[in-house]
């Protein structure tokens, strides 16, 4: 009878399944019999004591003295290498200092590192300056030397290329049909199922491997897919001048404003006026005036500053022309009531002379400043007056002198409106209809204003007068002529102060 080994089919693997840790290398330095690995053992350095651990850093294996982890201590701790990451390479982060054949350190050594170490990085002043500003013999021959590595870079690229093209003519042709390896690979295995209700009893299997033959006009199965373009080179340092503050008109300008038409509005959108203006254009047009429009307003501002100066002049000569025409028929009605008084009364006639308003006026001033003189010579030759007739006075001459003011005023308006054209209070009062009084309640002014108006021929004391018996023939004009100068004489003893209005005489013919 066979052994259990025979019937068994030979291992696979002969390394042992089970652990062997004396085989350890641990355990070896630690359990070795010899003086010389005894030697070789991690000789432990001493720790410092708990609460003495101020600025202790453990980083190598003797540093945690053959035991674990120091937990008051936060940073990355690997007793025993344990936990380590051995596939990354050790070693420090921090580059060593680097210098030129110059001996010029080497600042931009931590930009040509990792993928850049293979690319042409630009990261000194003078990379900025064009070649053909270049003197130093350093750097022809460092343009040499570039030169080789183009044309070597170039005969690569070359030959690649080519390459890839041949093999996609080939594959285009019809009469280039690629080779496909038709040697088959025969495989023979034991299956795990060794009943003889599998595989019709047999022990062992043989598989016969062929490459699937590949059609070539078969079109293809799977999509291409872009590679994500890998990272370039860094860019070219550029120049930049210090940052400058933000203005309103760079912001203004940085505005784009809205694409708006005149025609269309498919959305139905309520535009507003000012984005219709935005986009318009007009902002960006600059508005021209003509000068034409200048001229024009300042010709029309002449014309009508002339046609106002002729008008005022015209008005003011047409007033004037009334004026005169009015004291002309003044003085002829002054001088015909003159000469009717004159031959009622017997008196010789006066000279009926105007006298001038400028006459007029300086004989007022110089019975003003005689009247002055008076007042005061009168006040001089008085005896001192008391504090309270003294107030009494100042306060009269208050109220005179703002009677004056009143009087100086109406005098003044009458004047303007004189020069206006517009009639004053007295004339305005004087020419107005019985009936307008009436209904301006100035019918009843006065007691012989109102006999005036009644009996303005003054035929009601002509009677009267002829009732009591007395001559009131002798007033009478002779010759059968009658004439009549508004009860005025009639009345001789209101003579000066009756009205101020000018008498009509009338006469009779012959």
């Amino acid at each position: 009878m066979s052994a259990l080994k025979d019937l068994l089919p030979p291992a696979k693997s002969t390394s042992t399944t089970y652990y062997d840790h004396s085989s350890d290398p641990w355990f070896k330095q630690r359990f070795s019999t010899s003086e010389a690995e005894k030697s070789t053992v991690v000789q432990p350095k001493p720790v410092p004591p708990y609460l003495k651990r101020a600025g202790f850093v453990p980083r190598k294996v003797e540093d945690f003295g053959d035991g674990g982890a120091f937990p008051e201590i936060h940073v990355a701790q690997y007793p025993l290498d344990m936990g380590r990451d051995r596939s990354s390479k050790p070693g420090s982060k921090i580059l060593p200092v680097t210098v030129d054949a110059h001996g010029n350190v080497a600042y931009d050594a931590i930009v040509k590192q990792n993928e850049n170490s293979k690319k042409i990085v630009y990261s000194q002043q003078k990379d900025l300056i064009p070649k053909f500003l270049k003197n130093d013999e350093s750097d022809i021959v460092d343009d040499e030397e570039m030169q080789d590595e183009i044309e070597e870079t170039t005969q690569e690229t070359k030959a690649a290329l080519e390459k890839i093209v041949n093999v996609r003519l080939s594959a285009a042709q019809p009469k280039n049909v690629p080779k496909q390896s038709s040697d088959a690979k025969f495989i023979k295995y034991k299956p795990s199922q060794q009943s003889a209700a599998f595989n019709s009893g047999a022990r062992e299997r043989v598989i016969r491997m062929v490459e699937m033959p590949v059609d070539p006009l078969e079109p293809p199965k799977f999509k291409h897919k872009r590679v994500p373009k890998a990272s370039g080179s860094p860019p070219v340092p550029v120049m930049h001048s210090p940052p400058r503050p933000v203005t309103v008109k760079d912001q203004q300008d940085w505005k784009i404003p809205p694409c708006i038409s005149n025609w269309k509005n498919p959305k139905g959108y309520t535009i507003p006026l000012d984005k219709r203006l935005a986009a318009d254009g007009r902002g960006l047009q600059e508005v021209q005036i003509n000068d034409n429009f200048a001229k024009l307003s300042e010709a029309l501002y002449v014309a009508e500053q002339k046609a106002r100066e002729a008008v005022a002049m015209r008005s003011k000569v047409q007033k004037e022309m009334l004026l005169k025409e009015k004291e002309r028929k003044e003085q002829e009605l002054r001088a015909l009531a003159q000469k009717a008084r004159s031959e009622r009364t017997g008196v010789a006639p006066q000279s009926a002379v105007p006298v001038p308003s400028e006459k007029i006026s300086m004989e007022d001033t110089d019975m003003r400043v005689d009247y002055d003189h008076h007042s005061r010579e009168r006040e001089k030759n008085f005896p001192k007056e008391s504090r309270e007739e003294k107030e009494e006075r100042l306060q009269r001459e208050k109220i005179r002198e703002e009677r004056r003011r009143e009087r100086e005023r109406e005098r003044r308006l009458e004047a303007k409106d004189a020069a206006m054209g517009k009639k004053s209070k007295i004339t305005r009062d004087r020419d107005r209809d019985i009936s307008e009084k009436v209904a301006l309640g100035m019918a009843s002014t006065k007691a012989g204003t109102e006999n005036e108006e009644a009996d303005p021929f003054g035929l009601d004391q002509f009677l009267t007068e002829v009732k009591k018996g007395k001559k009131a023939m002798e007033k009478v004009g002779s010759g059968g002529t009658m004439r009549a100068s508004g009860g005025s004489s009639m009345r001789e003893g209101h003579e000066g102060g009756g009205s101020g209005r000018t008498r009509i005489g009338f006469e009779r013919g012959h």
